[in-house]
């Protein structure tokens, strides 16, 4: 056994290499990671497995495979610290740590960690092992003026215990959030009473603890160790986790080892070469000697397999332990209470035991994470925002585009030199509900004389130019990908402004419901039913008999007259009734709508616009409209693939008004493609135009931060709770009134006609109802005739051309001949039933009183 010294780096390097002099075949320890470091570069060169429980993430197995760590990475530890800064929405914090590689390769991990859940640590503050009391004190004197208020602490017992004394004494606990990593739960598990004025300064804290499962190894353990403690009147000290992963570390060793002598392992040294005739005063270079067998030793530790007071100690590829754990801690009174625990295994927080977990599959869905209630610094159940307006920040730049149209959103007074608008009461009203003071100055962006670019102001939040910006800015997706967006504080979609006019009703105005393709298709469908009918009906139905001419007549008078259904012709047969009930719906459906159409075109007031939507805006070749410095042009031209040289830039609504009316054919434009709000400002002044179709987006207008800025979170509540109490809509109605015009543009309806599209399915029933019905007839006809004509007159439709045209006139002649009516009770008499009467016998028949000859 050697002490490494971990408080003297120098000392601690001179007595790790004293302890490799010896002949040694493995290592168990340092706990240091800077002494881990040294010692891992000769374990390596002499081939002797190093079993340490430094936990710094650097020391791995691939640039020391002779490193064998038996306690859980910083790696993990870190993730857990995230993880919890992610569980409570906190998005930046501040690092406090010991300036060595056990310090500074731990918030390296942190930070990496962080970075995964879109969070980030706004300050790194190192400092001296040897730190000076007044030199801590200045520490926690600038933490304190940061804007965060999550405080990571990374650091030895000793320098953090002293930390948190004086940030107790600084008042630096209501609003606070203290998370310290495992070297708190490690120094408070092994010392059974603390001093009360240490213990008073981390009330609140939140601390991680390698996660140890019960075990009747650990009891054991514990009950032992105690005894020996007071057997050395140490009773004050107990055992931590560290204490049952060296525990385990032995017994790796033991069963490592008696594996080795089993397979026929044998102990054995060679000297190294390069290491001969180097002499260094105290230190015998020349000593140290190469472990023959260190390879087979190495692969016989990495195969151990058992469970120990740790848990379960097995190895990954990497010379991990599987299934490291931590649990979280909250220090309250004089004791501690596990809130919850984080398993590398689902990567989540729980309040599930981990052990319980690896039977199951690993549930990786953030919505199963869950912690106990926490009581924070200040004694407090309420979670700390995490951040705060510092008192001493500096003043915030927030860029404001300088329009030149549509001021009422935002424009510069020329008199007095500020900024007004719409946008700017909004930003105003929402930053007088924050629970902080921010102090900012408006920078307008871009010149008096065109409207600026949006996507450039976005951009200069992204570099830094300006702290934030508001305005009329659109929330689109290549703006959001640099930035972080309020919630929008108005809905703004993309629409269609074109000119219109009034609709003038005329002589012909009865024929405007339906399209030219819609009268023609449902003229024909009259016909077409009335064909089917009459086939299906003639046959038996006396009042579909006649000469060709009356026949038809009666097709034309039956078919029109169910426009009315004022038909008067019953219908005898199934088929033709089935046919009859389906076309007089959809009859029923064409009257009415046609009624409905022709009404509104008599009644109500229509404007006509030249497109109709965004097909017609995209199929024509006429010139498109947009306003200077919006993000529509890149729109048109990317989403809409409309050529650029069809669009022109328009500055002004005296501009929109003047190309409207001059149209695409005399250097005006055909439609204009803008944002609503501006649209309905325009709308309010302007009158002969409106919207044509619907919004073609959904969008809408916010304030632009910085990626992951507080500020953004609580300005988006803000917004919302002005929505709630109606003041949002007050500051609408205060800058964006509604003018006479708007009424009279209100009156637009969409004058499209009833088109074919819109009934073709009632067209799609009624004509295939129509052919099964007719497939059906002639199906019966054909089986009626077969069995009425003779077999070998029936086979003779095959036999020849001039026999096929005879038996198909007989065929025709059979269909158009009038079906004999059928006797009550009985069925109908083919020539086959009639062939053994005498039917030249005069035979009488009695109907209706007289007598009847019906002889031949």
């Amino acid at each position: 056994m050697r002490d490494t010294n971990c408080d003297d780096g120098f000392l601690g390097m001179v007595q790790g290499l004293q302890f490799m002099e010896t002949d040694v075949i493995a290592i168990i320890g340092p706990q240091c990671s800077t002494i881990a470091h040294i010692i891992s570069f000769v374990a390596n060169e002499l081939q002797v497995p190093l079993m340490s429980f430094a936990s710094d993430a650097t020391l791995s197995s691939i640039q020391f495979p002779f490193f064998v760590r038996t306690a859980p990475s910083d790696l993990y530890q870190m993730a857990a610290v995230a993880a919890v800064v992610d569980y409570y929405q906190w998005k930046i914090v501040t690092a406090i740590y010991l300036d060595d590689d056990f310090g500074r390769n731990g918030i390296a991990a942190l930070d990496d960690a962080l970075t995964a859940r879109r969070c980030k640590i706004s300050n790194k503050i190192g400092f001296n092992s040897n730190a000076k009391r007044s030199e801590l004190l200045n520490l926690l004197v600038t933490v304190s003026n940061m804007e965060s208020r999550v405080i990571i602490v990374h650091t030895s017992a000793p320098s953090g215990l002293q930390l948190f004394s004086l940030a107790n004494r600084l008042n630096m606990d209501n609003g606070y959030v203290w998370i310290a990593t495992d070297w708190l739960s490690a120094y408070l598990d092994a010392n059974s009473s603390v001093p009360a004025e240490t213990i008073s300064g981390m009330q609140g804290v939140l601390t991680l603890r390698p996660h140890i499962p019960k075990s009747k190894i650990k009891s054991n353990l514990i009950s032992k160790w105690s005894s020996l403690s007071k057997k050395y009147n140490h009773s004050e000290l107990r055992i931590n986790a560290y204490g049952f992963y060296v525990y385990d570390s032995v017994w790796t060793v033991a069963r490592a080892l008696d594996a080795f002598f089993d397979d026929g392992g044998r102990i054995s040294f060679s000297n190294d070469s390069r290491l001969l005739g180097e002499t260094g005063g105290t230190l015998h270079l020349e000593a140290m000697s190469i472990f023959d067998m260190g390879n087979k030793l190495l692969g016989n530790i990495r195969s151990v397999n058992f469970t120990g007071a740790s848990g379960q100690v097995q190895f990954d590829a990497q010379g991990d332990l599987i299934h490291p754990a931590y649990d979280i801690i909250n220090i309250i009174g004089n004791g501690v209470r596990t809130i919850g625990f984080w398993s590398n295994y689902t990567q989540l927080l729980s309040t599930v035991l981990p052990e319980d977990l690896y039977s199951k599959p690993p549930n990786t869905s953030l919505a199963n994470q869950h912690l106990y209630d926490v009581i924070w610094p200040g004694e407090t159940v309420q979670k700390p925002r995490g951040w705060v307006f510092p008192s001493n920040a500096k003043e915030l730049k927030i860029g404001v585009p300088n329009r030149f149209s549509f001021k009422e959103f935002v424009s510069k007074d020329n008199a007095t030199g500020s900024m007004q608008g719409y946008c700017i009461d909004v930003f105003t009203q929402a930053l007088a509900l924050l629970p902080y003071p921010v102090t900012y100055k408006f920078v307008p962006f871009g010149s008096d004389t065109e409207n600026p670019s949006y996507d450039k102001l976005t951009q200069a939040v992204e570099t830094n130019e300006f702290d934030a910006a508001i305005g009329d800015i659109t929330i689109t997706m290549n703006r959001t990908q640099i930035t972080d967006f309020t919630q929008p504080f108005i809905e703004s979609g993309l629409v269609i402004l074109a000119p219109v006019k009034k609709h003038i009703t005329n002589s012909w105005a009865f024929l405007q419901p339906f399209t030219l393709q819609m009268w023609c298709v449902t003229g024909l469908f009259f016909l077409i039913v009335g064909v089917v009918v009459w086939v299906l009906e003639h046959r038996i139905n006396d009042e579909f008999r006649g000469s060709p001419r009356q026949q038809i007549i009666t097709i034309f008078w039956f078919s029109f007259s169910t426009l009315f259904f004022a038909h008067r012709e019953n219908t005898m047969s199934a088929l033709g009734r089935g046919v009859l009930i389906i076309w007089l719906f959809v009859v029923l459906i064409i009257q009415s709508s046609y009624t409905a159409s022709l009404t509104s075109i008599l009644t109500v007031q229509q404007l006509d616009t030249s497109i109709k939507g965004l097909d017609d805006l995209k199929n024509s070749d006429y010139t498109i409209g947009f306003q200077v410095g919006s993000f529509a042009e890149e729109y048109m031209v990317k989403e809409l693939t409309i050529s650029r040289s069809r669009l022109k830039a328009l500055g002004s609504p005296e501009e929109y008004a003047e190309n409207l009316k001059l149209g695409p054919n005399k250097g005006g434009v055909m439609a204009i493609v803008d944002e609503r709000p501006y649209v309905e400002l325009f709308l309010s002044t302007y009158c002969k135009i409106a919207v044509a179709g619907s919004d073609f987006t959904s969008w809408g207008w916010g304030f632009a931060f910085p990626r992951d800025s507080p500020l953004q979170v609580d300005l988006s509540t803000a917004i919302l709770a002005l929505s709630e109490n109606g003041e949002l809509q007050r500051i609408h109605d205060k800058w964006l009134k509604t003018g006479e015009c708007a009424a009279e543009n209100a009156g637009y309806v969409d004058s499209n006609q009833l088109r074919l599209e819109s009934f073709w399915g009632l067209f799609l029933i009624c004509g295939v109802a129509c052919v099964l019905a007719l497939l059906i007839y002639f199906g019966i006809m054909l089986r009626q005739y077969l069995r009425h004509e003779p077999p070998e007159t029936a086979l003779s439709l095959e036999s020849g051309s001039s026999k096929s045209k005879r038996s198909l006139k007989k065929f025709i002649s059979f269909v158009d001949d009038k079906e004999p009516p059928k006797k009550k009770g009985s069925s109908s008499l083919s020539r086959s039933n009639l062939s053994g009467l005498d039917i030249e016998r005069p035979v009488r028949s009695v109907r209706n009183g007289g007598v009847i000859d019906i002889s031949n």
